[in-house]
Formats: structure tokens, C-alpha cells, sequence
């Protein structure tokens, strides 16, 4: 089967270093990750990537979606996760090949519920 540009893209690198180093673990496609420190322990850096400048990557200060969030739209590379969304670490995280808007966001924020398409974990 080949794979369709949702499943190549967008591409998340999650690294338990700042600046890129250390364990490196990769996510592709349109995925929601509930609970960061329970699957992965501690995040501290991050490269998303895609070829659409409208890709979405969210980032929640808490576990399944809910809190404060910050949107980042396009390729987006951040060295350290530290007090990223107002002084809070991320705890649960959207990849998106395409973009998702605030409302949506919010929907998701609220319900818990990502949309068709995507893959929870």
C-alpha cells in the first residue's frame, strides 16, 4: 500500500533532551497524544514538519486535550518545551496535516473528542 500524504505528513520528532538530543521518537500523520509524561516520561524538545504551511500542531497544558493550549501553524522547531504555553509544560498534543481552527481546537478542549481522521493515543 503506498502511503497517502496524510499518513507521510505532517512529522512530529519528540526528543527527551533540549536542543534536539537525546531519545528521539517520531509520529506521522494526524495523531492527538493524551498524556505526554505517562507515554513518554519527559519531553523536552520538538521538530514538526510538513510541506503545508497551514499544518497544526497544538500544544495543551493538560493531559487529554484540556488548559491553556498554544497553536503553532507549519514547520516548527522548539528547542525547549520549558513554560511553553504561559508558563506551563505541554501535557497532551494535535498534530494536524491540515489546519485546525481555533474553534475546532476549543471543540476538542471541551469534548475530549478529536475529529474523524485522526489517531488517539
Amino acid at each position: 500500500m503506498k502511503a497517502t500524504v496524510s499518513q507521510t505528513y505532517p512529522r512530529l520528532f519528540l526528543y527527551s533532551e533540549e536542543n534536539y538530543r537525546g531519545r528521539r521518537i517520531v509520529w506521522r500523520g494526524n495523531v492527538g497524544i493524551r498524556n505526554l509524561e505517562a507515554r513518554y516520561d519527559d519531553i523536552e524538545s520538538l521538530r514538526f514538519f510538513s510541506t503545508n504551511s497551514d499544518a497544526t500542531l497544538v500544544l495543551f497544558a493538560r493531559e487529554n486535550f484540556r488548559g491553556r493550549f498554544r497553536v503553532f501553524r507549519g514547520t516548527t522547531n522548539i528547542a525547549d518545551l520549558d513554560d511553553i504555553i504561559r508558563g506551563n509544560d505541554p501535557e497532551s498534543l494535535i498534530i494536524s496535516s491540515s489546519r485546525l481552527t481555533l474553534e475546532q481546537i476549543r471543540r476538542i478542549r471541551r469534548t475530549g473528542v478529536l475529529p474523524e481522521g485522526y489517531r488517539s493515543v
